[in-house]
């Protein structure tokens, strides 16, 4: 997709497919309202759509996309703006969502930036405000792989951002409330975009392994 022509194109492309007499898939989801049972926090790169790298149909999926797939830790709802708390409340409080997947990706730019030590702007750039919430992600590859070279430290910050975003998840109430009473499970997804390999988090192993 080059321009919004392409775009425009495509949109009746879709609209071909999907909005004819015997296609009811719309029609259903009007009629009967969203109702996925899956919540997915993924990274707003353009390479790395979860609905494209699950194969999944409208409606499948709630999806909250932001720089690097972080989520912010349980905050005062004054003094910000908090997107992503809100679109977490909405899909587990209104929508009942059962599962939460962190969905990482490898060559992340936001990790990337991070482990460079590289800044955006001056001092009041959104995005480094934002990738402060991966600090203890970099610190912790720092400590464990001070000896690695530039992109093995990214690999594995990219996984370690992961976790810290599913510790987060368990400071909003009504996430944990969920969670220790089985109605909602959480996940942490890393999908290798190098070699076309989706890994989940063994939580009795503590590693990434091919799901």
């Amino acid at each position: 997709m080059t321009s919004p022509q392409n775009l425009i194109e495509g949109f009746h492309r879709f609209h071909e497919q999907h909005f004819t007499d015997d296609d009811a898939l719309y029609r259903q989801l009007v009629q009967e309202g969203q109702t996925p049972r899956i919540l997915v926090v993924a990274c707003c790169d353009s390479r790395v759509d979860p609905a494209l790298v699950l194969n999944c149909a409208p409606g499948d999926l709630f999806v909250i996309r932001n720089v690097a797939n972080l989520v912010p830790p349980a905050e005062s709802r004054s003094g910000g703006r908090h997107g992503t708390s809100a679109a977490l409340e909405y899909g587990v409080r209104t929508l009942g969502v059962a599962h939460i997947i962190v969905l990482g990706h490898a060559h992340c730019g936001g990790i990337r930036a991070l482990m460079s030590g590289r800044r955006t702007g001056n001092g009041n750039s959104f995005i480094n405000s934002w990738m402060r919430l991966a600090e203890d992600a970099r610190t912790r590859t720092e400590r464990e792989l001070a000896d690695a070279g530039p992109e093995v430290r990214a690999r594995a910050c990219e996984r370690h951002a992961i976790l810290g975003s599913l510790d987060n998840l368990m400071t909003f109430p009504w996430i944990r409330e969920r969670v220790e009473q089985g109605t909602l499970a959480l996940h942490g997804w890393y999908f290798d975009i190098e070699c076309g390999k989706l890994l989940g988090y063994n939580r009795t192993s503590h590693k990434f392994e091919a799901l």
